[in-house]
């Protein structure tokens, strides 16, 4: 399993969306939308989503994080980072954290889709 979220993490970054370039400093939104494994229980998962705050904090680069999910049960982590550099960064680093192994446990490779985009404009 780890392979497999390292590998669709790995291309992802590897591979940036038309539109990002390098050099990109202004806030960007990293979009996650995913499915649970089999049997995986939706509290948990906020649960281990809940522990990787303190790395995600760290990292001095996360601005927000939202974890919805919707009827269906896709879920969406949404974070925006202060540049797309500290997110790419913060996501190879994601797999040395422990606190980040529950989490991506119980995420389905499958149908799995990360996107980064520019933020255009951001209201509270």
């Amino acid at each position: 399993m780890r392979t497999i979220m390292t590998t669709l993490f790995a291309s992802t970054i590897a591979h940036p969306a038309a539109g990002e370039g390098s050099g990109n400093t202004s806030p960007v939104a990293e979009v996650v939308t995913f499915r649970l494994v089999d049997g995986a229980d939706p509290a948990a998962f906020v649960s281990a989503a809940d522990d990787m705050g303190p790395f995600l904090r760290s990292t001095g680069a996360m601005i927000k994080r939202t974890l919805s999910v919707d009827d269906t049960g896709l879920w969406t982590d949404h974070i925006t980072w202060t540049s797309l550099e500290a997110a790419k960064a913060a996501s190879a680093q994601m797999f040395e954290q422990p606190a980040a192994q529950p989490f991506m446990a119980m995420i389905s490779p499958e149908g799995m889709d990360m996107r980064h985009a520019p933020i255009q404009l951001q209201q509270e």
